[in-house]
């Protein structure tokens, strides 16, 4: 039986035109999480070509090292956030992250590559389950999934802007060069967080006291969640949506290399640009832009659908994981590269919704005092299945079928691709089943 809702109190710490500079400063930080996080994906192929590295080797690289330490590291992080200063947390792990991701430039080797990764993990755990904590406070009910799926456009934008800055600096200067670059900006907004963002507890002092005196243990959070059968249905729902992104990921811009290369390089050379630095554009504008408008429309369709009935959060990502199936496996066997991005960014624009509805439903199924530790228990399923295990499986499997099946690297990673997308069935039957229970469980 779930616990009984507990009333929580009213945060109203900023003016409204604050709150839409704090909204901003949050999308910006967390677009740099996810340029600095994916940035090494328009680098995979020259990396895997200097370092002479496999393509399971890629997965590790751009997954598992990555998502073990930065999921783990989360609950802890989560759980000083729920009595702590949160922008001070956010402000100190954007300085973390960025010094490790400049660290990547001047690695020699991949095991040296994997630490600098665990270290990125590492100082990135610390932003997003406070920061869902902060926006929680900021925003209303009634608007909370538009203002999470506005912060999660960072990770469109951030894979955007990694991908077109790496090409292109690549390009120009080398891979190690884009490492430093996509590393140099959080230094700023290190300071900008830890210094301008409000705490709302400040303005709570007694309530907030009285919280912290009694704050529920890391097992009864546990044995709260354990009651929310829609917090677990749509955890592993959007575990499936990012092990298919995050496998996606790191062998999209390979994918074009070995099958489109000459294509690449005669596009390439009418813009004056080298391979590397065209695709980085092309797939950061065309499907960056896409992930921008699918990540705002999900929340957008869920408030206003949501506002009639609840079950619209669920719903709405669930018919998505399902048409994306088609227009995936349609770009991949295109033989036309433009054509085969252009359906990529219809695929990024359907691929993005579940973001705001799922990130608000965990928030909104929980007391107050439980929110920073829902988001990071709900990113350390996601991430743990999705980003650890889905680049290293589709690496796995690309190596697989390239050697021991016989199919080259070329038709090996395409038949990688199209098998892991077709994940997006059990997708859609966890979002869906998660319809039955999402009314009775909603408390805040």
């Amino acid at each position: 039986m779930a616990e009984a809702a507990t009333p929580s109190p009213v945060i109203n710490p900023v003016s409204t035109g604050y709150r839409r500079y704090a909204l901003w400063v949050l999308l910006i930080i967390y677009t740099l999480n996810f340029l600095d996080r994916q940035v090494v994906n328009i680098l995979a192929e020259p990396i895997k070509r200097d370092l002479g590295l496999a393509d399971w080797q890629l997965g590790m690289m751009t997954g598992l090292a990555f998502a073990v330490f930065y999921t783990v590291l989360g609950i802890p992080i989560a759980r000083i956030a729920e009595t702590k200063n949160r922008p001070v947390i956010i402000g100190a792990s954007v300085a973390a992250w960025s010094a490790f991701t400049v660290l990547c430039g001047f690695t020699q080797n991949f095991w040296q590559l994997i630490l600098a990764r665990i270290g990125v993990g590492v100082g990135e755990a610390g932003c997003t389950p406070p920061a869902h904590s902060l926006i929680t406070d900021y925003v209303p009910r009634e608007k909370r999934a538009s203002a999470i799926a506005f912060y999660s456009i960072g990770t469109p934008l951030g894979t955007l802007a990694g991908m077109a800055m790496g090409g292109l600096v690549a390009d120009a200067y080398g891979w190690r060069a884009a490492f430093m670059v996509a590393g140099a900006p959080g230094v700023l907004f290190a300071l900008v967080a830890a210094l301008t963002l409000v705490e709302p507890r400040k303005k709570l002092a007694a309530e907030m006291a009285a919280r912290a005196s009694s704050q529920i243990s890391f097992a009864a959070a546990l044995a709260v969640l354990a009651t929310k059968k829609t917090f677990w249905l749509v955890a592993l729902a959007a575990s499936i949506k990012a092990f298919i992104g995050y496998g996606h990921a790191p062998f999209t811009a390979s994918f074009f290399f070995r099958n489109h290369g000459p294509e690449l390089a005669q596009l390439a050379s009418t813009f004056g640009l080298k391979s590397a630095g065209f695709l980085g554009l092309a797939l950061g504008l065309i499907g960056g832009t896409a992930g921008v408008i699918g990540a705002w429309l999900g929340g957008v369709f869920a408030d206003r659908l949501g506002a009639k009935d609840l079950r619209a959060y669920v719903t709405v990502p669930a018919i998505a994981s399902v048409i994306t199936i088609p227009i995936y496996i349609t770009a991949v066997s295109l033989d036309a590269p433009m054509t085969a991005i252009g359906l990529l960014a219809i695929n990024a624009l359907l691929g993005t919704l579940w973001y705001g509805p799922v990130y608000a439903t965990a928030q909104s199924i929980v007391d107050p005092a439980l929110r920073a530790t829902a988001s990071a228990v709900l990113l350390l399923i996601i991430n743990l299945i999705g980003l650890g295990l889905g680049p290293l499986a589709v690496g796995i499997l690309s190596d697989v079928l390239s050697g021991h099946m016989g199919l080259g690297e070329a038709q090996g990673v395409r038949w990688a691709l199209i098998a892991s997308a077709t994940l997006g069935l059990a997708a859609f039957g966890l979002f869906w089943a998660a319809r039955n229970s999402i009314r009775e469980e909603m408390v805040a």
